[in-house]
């Protein structure tokens, strides 16, 4: 009986140390003799899936982003070589350790401390509206430094991007530097544009447009710096300045345009483009108080200095030496002098089995727009959030629960009209899970949130397209409402894991474009439709044909939709995804990956973006990753719109020679232990607004 309360106490004591010597956020194998436990790659509970990072993923990656393209988290669409990270062709919020990020930060992390990623496709009223949330975990401070690099040059056009990021720890202090370039310069591109214009009387003209060639410029600098000062389970302070630039972002198209009235062919000219700066600063504050409490603010000021210009010009072909006169010459230039400020302040309570979260935010934005082709006419918006919020979650069993109800406060004022319009705006959201394991679940989720209108949707001063067509803003808009309920069942059986589910999504007074005739002129304007409602059905799986070698992953939707509006009803279906594939063996990761864009209806538009595909190798040598690829080995490249309006029809097509080849090296070096880069639980949304001094 001794001998075997001294075998039991050993067993206690020997787990005791284990876990004792154990870092709360490390994912790792441990072996106790011939025994070996490893964390599986996904766990899921109730209001997220967990990720963890195998050794070999982490071994093939040089950043944060490298290594989430490895993990190939089934639903995600993540490009290394775009810098893209897309679910169900909309957009994710990124954030690091609970704080809202950008994918330049997500690209400065190094792979060795991400221990896990948490994939939210219903996330909560604190994520603010995101319909889906990606979070890194990182490791837990301590002293040590970083440098990373990377270039990623083609070969045959100026297209590329570069980054650096420099990291200093000293305490409980860290100081990092970070700058990144997203080179693109005169990239040739082509346009096939063809529209029929349907008049009052029925009468009709048609238009068809003979591409001629044109560029594109996309050059985007951007760059932080950031002090952050952490005292584990305490005290959590960040500072940090930002600057984002548009160096060079211009479009340029030129055509031959022939009428079906019988009038001579015209050439046509199309640029637009803007240029400015985006500078914002951001402080933080995270204090930790007894039983488990926490109580966080966030201040962050952004400021928008730009210009945004469009040129639009008809003539007739040259006959001669002299240069024709133009039929239609419009040149519009706008300069905007934007600030935004906001603050959030949230209270968060834990229990064993509970959270509770509560906060409120306010965000203000003031926009001044000097339209320089109009005898320098200045335009005045005022623009004021208030947002209000509590949740609450609870698990049952098997069975959890979370619940919260917001309410937003929206104002709007125009001072040159002195017009303005404000509403309330309730935002209730609940979900309810069962997990059947940590393998299995079944997820029904209710979500809601309001769309604010944006100053080019608001701004009343007329802007002419074309020799016929108009633009002009609506200040009578009201706030948007949408509303979505998903049913979603995850799974993981061996060597596959992923999920499938129904999507509803309403949206009954949607902002959205509407187009009519004042005398001979088109205007094009917005209104709050009639709404919008669409279903959709998805499948997302990830394959691990070989184990530790060859790894498939993809996501294909169904999605059936109907739009309506002031004259019109419209629907359309269609089907949209991505698959990966990735192989690695000694060093090498071999991947390729195929994306068809969502056709999207909104308003009296269906619009695409990029139908794209590409394949990469690289190499991992030491601190060294060299890499080369090609964007776009088959198939052409394809990204456009169709006008469904009775009274403009149109279909345009933005070609280019997307067949780019390119090289990439990256270098990533460490000293010392790494500290974790501090980031925010929640994050005050202080985003200026621009104008829009776009075509057609």
């Amino acid at each position: 009986m001794n001998n075997k309360l001294t075998a039991i106490i050993a067993i206690l004591a020997n787990a005791y140390s284990f876990a004792q010597s154990s870092e709360p956020d490390s994912i790792q194998s441990k072996e106790i003799g011939e025994i070996v436990i490893e964390a599986p790659k996904v766990i899921r509970k109730a209001d997220m899936d967990v990720y963890h990072p195998s050794k070999s993923a982490v071994d093939n990656s040089k950043n944060g982003l490298q290594l989430l393209n490895n993990l190939m988290i089934p639903a995600l669409s993540v490009s290394e070589a775009l810098s893209t990270i897309q679910a169900s062709g909309q957009s994710v919020q990124i954030r690091i350790n609970g704080r809202e990020s950008t994918i330049d930060q997500v690209k400065a992390l190094l792979p060795e401390t991400i221990k896990r990623v948490e994939w939210m496709d219903n996330p909560g009223l604190r994520y603010g509206g995101a319909n889906y949330v990606l979070n890194f975990i990182v490791t837990n401070p301590t002293v040590g430094g970083s440098l990373q690099a990377q270039a990623r040059p083609a070969l045959n056009e100026a297209w590329g991007s570069y980054m650096a990021d420099l990291k200093f720890n000293n305490g409980h202090s860290q100081w990092e530097v970070y700058a990144s370039c997203k080179l693109t310069e005169n990239i040739k591109i082509y346009r096939d544009y063809k529209e029929t214009f349907t008049y009052p009387d029925g009468s009709t003209l048609a238009r068809s447009e003979t591409p001629l060639g044109g560029r594109l410029s996309n050059t985007l600098p951007y760059y932080y710096a950031s002090y952050s000062y952490i005292k584990p389970d305490t005290t959590v302070f960040v500072a940090q300045l930002t600057n984002q630039q548009h160096a060079n972002n211009q479009t340029e198209y030129n055509g031959m345009m022939s009428l079906s009235n019988g009038n001579d062919d015209i050439m046509l000219t199309e640029r637009f483009g803007d240029k400015g700066n985006y500078p914002s600063l951001s402080l933080y504050l995270q204090q930790h108080f007894a039983r488990k409490q926490m109580l966080i603010i966030d201040m962050s000021a952004s400021m928008y200095f730009g210009h945004s210009w469009s040129d639009y010009i008809e003539q007739l072909p040259l006959t001669s030496s002299v240069s024709p006169d133009a039929i239609t010459d419009i040149h519009t230039s706008i300069k905007d002098r934007n600030q935004a400020y906001a603050i959030e302040t949230d209270y968060i309570k834990n229990w064993n089995n509970g959270r509770f979260t509560a906060g409120a935010s306010y965000n203000a934005n003031r926009n001044r727009s000097q339209y320089e082709n109009l005898d320098g006419m200045v335009f005045h918006q005022r623009q004021d959030k208030i947002y209000f919020f509590a949740e609450y979650f609870h698990r049952f069993g098997k069975w959890s629960v979370t619940a919260g109800m917001g309410v937003q406060y929206t104002n709007f004022l125009f001072k040159e009209s002195d017009q303005g319009t404000h509403s309330w705006s309730p935002r209730p959201q609940a979900t309810i899970t069962y997990s059947v394991n940590s393998n299995h679940n079944l997820r029904l989720n209710f979500t809601s949130w309001q769309s604010t209108p944006s100053l080019a949707e608001t701004n009343v001063v007329p802007q002419q397209l074309d020799g016929f067509q108009w633009r002009v803003g609506n200040q009578n808009l009201k706030t948007a409402n949408s509303y979505m309920l998903t049913f979603r069942y995850g799974f993981s059986i061996p060597r596959v894991n992923g999920s499938f589910g129904i999507r509803a999504f309403s949206s009954p007074n949607a902002i959205t474009p509407i187009l009519y005739w004042d005398d001979t002129k088109l205007i094009t304007s917005y209104e709050n439709s009639r709404g919008l409602q669409n279903l959709s059905f998805f499948l997302a799986p990830q394959i691990e044909i070989i184990p530790d070698w060859l790894m498939a992953s993809g996501y294909i939707q169904f999605r059936t939709e109907r739009m309506r509006g002031s004259g019109y009803s419209l629907s359309n279906s269609d089907w949209s995804g991505n698959a990966s594939v990735q192989l690695t063996h000694w060093g090498f990761v071999l991947s390729g990956q195929y994306v068809r864009a969502q056709r999207d209806l909104w308003g009296e538009k269906i619009s695409w973006g990029e139908d794209i595909n590409i394949i990469d190798l690289s190499y991992n040598w030491k601190s060294w990753q060299f890499s080369a690829g090609i964007i776009m080995p088959f198939g052409k490249y394809d990204q456009g719109s169709e006008s469904l309006s009775k009274w403009n029809h149109n279909e345009q097509h933005m070609r280019l020679d997307m067949r780019m080849p390119y090289l990439s090296v990256s270098y990533n070096l460490q000293w010392g232990r790494q500290k974790r880069g501090v980031h925010k639980l929640v994050n005050s949304d202080a985003k200026t607004d621009t104008s829009s001094a776009g075509g057609r």
